[in-house]
């Protein structure tokens, strides 16, 4: 415990700053996300402790982040939904689907799978972050202006009757469940549709009225009644702050802006006594934890978020080792990746039994952190700990905040989180890849599809749909790159430095194959003609491998028919420099020494010439 208290002075500082920052943030995050202010409160706390204690970034301060919260708004909107729009009802699974997620990432941690984080390519990443920003900035379109679908009273109206459907069915459902349900006596489902009043039937059309207008579709869809609904009062509290936020930064950083813009803006709506519309109310004690969560657990109702929660531990990841990255930078040290993804686990998963949103490593609260004095896991301890107290003390005062004033902190919040670096590039990235007439950028491909389907259609499949297509044109790119430096060719053509020597009344005898690269699915297609296009007259052809250090499965099948087909043609193998990974393939499977004989198989090309010498016979002699 020595070293979590070397340096308490600049712990305390940076915790302290850290910890005020995360306020506004942890608010907003927690409001947008559905679950409301106190599970973003709660994710803010716990997360910052536990994930500082047990992971491996000593700077690093945890909270709940953009990206974090998107994905889970998604996931909370769809719970709720299926639920009949009653939130008690679907917190359970709600919480379970976050709790798998954090032990996902403990167990990707436990794995080692911390170092392969950084191959996930960069075009999915800025199309990810973009769409962040974007479904944030229109998300937050209407509480700006202070339009809630569930109050709008003509909205609620036309759903009724598509409300009075689902109670219908919801209840012939039950009845075939509970084997009741018999055709020809309707009796049970008469007397229970009578049952129905109509407070059930306009709760019913408000959960179907707020699913309408949800996520970015939803909120365009009900844009033109918003714009004619405008609150002036919530559009002006939104408006301030935005240029607090943005305006004050223009004075000083070293207080944050946003809490400047929190403070300010709560306390004008306040003292001028306005008829705003606050947050919900936020809870006074300690959190508690939702025990609810293990003994109404059903895995019928958490099987279809399995790949979300998994995402969602991804997501968590990625999020929180660049976040690591920035923070050895600033400090000159090392972070260790998969104690990072356990810690990050760790705090998740409690997080998520006390109610609170999940969340990773957060790039601004870090860098005020360090900028601040802090350089050991004490600080982010400390963080969470001042969030606590802030919720402890300042429990009922906070839940004043006016909803127009988180919305215009999350806006700027989504107009930060975009990559304009990645989109700075578009027009100067190469245009590698044509469609029909149009060449484009394999790059900006990616990019935009991931933007696209995260924005308008789902953040989960877009990311996985990104990653299939990144991978697919990174194959597609080293297969033609193998295919271009690993030519057939008769010898005196492009004859390596030792080949120069070769005899030149065997070069119609003798082929060489020179592999460079990697012999991998994406380049067995080419690699295939290589006995097609040997012509009769050769007796020996000579495969160097010292520049190929890997073959999968597909280059090893590819590379077994080609060396049968020169068996059947009668035409010597010679193997020269084979490394060690192809070697233990070909001798698995037993291309060695089955088709090729260890007789056939030369350290050197010296070597292989000794042979070639003795046992090759100039025809046209």
């Amino acid at each position: 415990m020595k070293n979590l208290f070397s340096n308490i002075k600049g712990d305390a500082f940076g915790g302290i700053t850290a910890g005020i920052v995360a306020l506004p943030l942890a608010l907003a995050f927690g409001v947008s996300s559905g679950l409301g202010p106190s599970a973003g409160l709660y994710g803010a706390i716990l997360i910052a402790i536990f994930a500082s204690l047990f992971g491996g970034t000593d700077t690093q301060i945890s909270g709940p982040t953009a990206p974090m919260t998107a994905v889970s708004m998604v996931v909370i909107a769809t719970i709720i939904a299926a639920n009949d729009g009653n939130v008690e009802k679907a917190l359970p699974t709600i919480l379970i689907i976050f709790f798998l997620a954090g032990l996902l990432q403990v167990g990707l941690g436990l794995l080692g799978f911390g170092k392969y984080i950084r191959y996930i390519p960069y075009p999915v990443v800025s199309g990810f972050m973009t769409a962040i920003g974007v479904i944030i900035l229109v998300t937050q379109i209407l509480p700006s202006i202070g339009y809630y679908a569930k109050e709008d009273a003509d909205l609620v109206n036309e759903f009724k009757p598509l409300a009075e459907e689902i109670i219908l069915e919801n209840i012939l459902k039950d009845e075939a469940g509970e084997g009741i349900l018999v055709l020809e006596n309707f009796k049970e489902t008469i007397k229970r549709a009578n049952e129905i009043s109509q407070p059930d039937i306009l709760k019913e059309a408000k959960t179907l009225a707020g699913k309408e207008s949800s996520g970015v579709l939803g909120t365009f869809k009900v844009l033109p009644r918003a714009l004619q609904n405008i609150s002036l009062l919530e559009l002006a509290l939104a408006i301030g702050t935005i240029l607090i936020i943005y305006g004050f930064k223009r004075i000083t950083t070293a207080v944050p802006s946003t809490l400047v813009a929190l403070v300010v803006m709560t306390a004008v709506a306040l003292i001028f006594n306005l008829e705003y519309r606050p947050i919900e109310e936020i809870p006074s004690g300690f959190p508690v934890p939702n025990l609810n969560i293990f003994s109404e657990f059903s895995f019928s109702e958490v099987k279809p978020f399995i790949f979300t929660a998994f995402t969602l531990a991804l997501l968590g990841a990625i999020d929180s080792l660049l976040t690591s990255v920035v923070a050895d930078n600033m400090t000159k040290t090392k972070h260790k990746p998969n104690k990072e993804l356990v810690g990050q686990g760790i705090g998740n998963s409690i997080a998520a039994i006390f109610g609170g949103i999940p969340g990773a490593g957060a790039t601004i609260r870090t860098v005020v952190n360090i900028k601040s004095g802090g350089k050991t896991k004490l600080s982010g301890i400390i963080a969470g700990i001042v969030l606590l107290i802030i919720l402890l003390g300042l429990g009922p005062i906070a839940s004043k905040i006016p909803a127009a004033v988180l919305a215009g902190v999350l806006i700027t919040v989504g107009i930060g989180v975009m990559d304009y670096k990645g989109l700075r590039a578009i027009p100067n990235l190469p245009k590698d890849i044509k469609l029909g007439p149009v060449k484009m950028s394999s790059e900006v491909i990616i990019m935009l599809v991931v933007l696209l389907l995260s924005t308008f259609w789902d953040l989960v499949y877009a990311v996985g749909i990104g990653l299939v297509i990144a991978s697919l044109i990174f194959m597609k790119k080293i297969g033609d790159v193998t295919a271009k430096r690993s030519d057939v060719k008769p010898l005196k053509e492009e004859a390596w430095e030792d080949e120069i020597d070769f005899p030149e009344n065997l070069s119609q005898e003798v082929f060489i194959k020179h592999i460079k690269g990697p012999l991998f699915f994406g380049s067995t297609s080419n690699f295939q003609q290589l006995a097609k296009q040997i012509p009769n007259t050769v007796s020996a052809v000579i495969v160097r491998m010292g520049k190929m250090p890997y073959v999968d499965q597909s280059g090893l099948f590819a590379l077994e028919d080609v060396l049968i087909d020169l068996e059947k043609n009668g035409i010597n193998v010679l193997f020269v420099d084979v490394l060690e990974q192809p070697k233990y393939m070909m001798e698995n499977i037993g291309i060695i020494p089955d088709l090729v004989s260890q007789e056939h198989i030369f350290k050197t090309f010296d070597e292989c010439m000794v042979w070639v010498k003795a046992n090759i016979k100039d025809v046209d002699k």
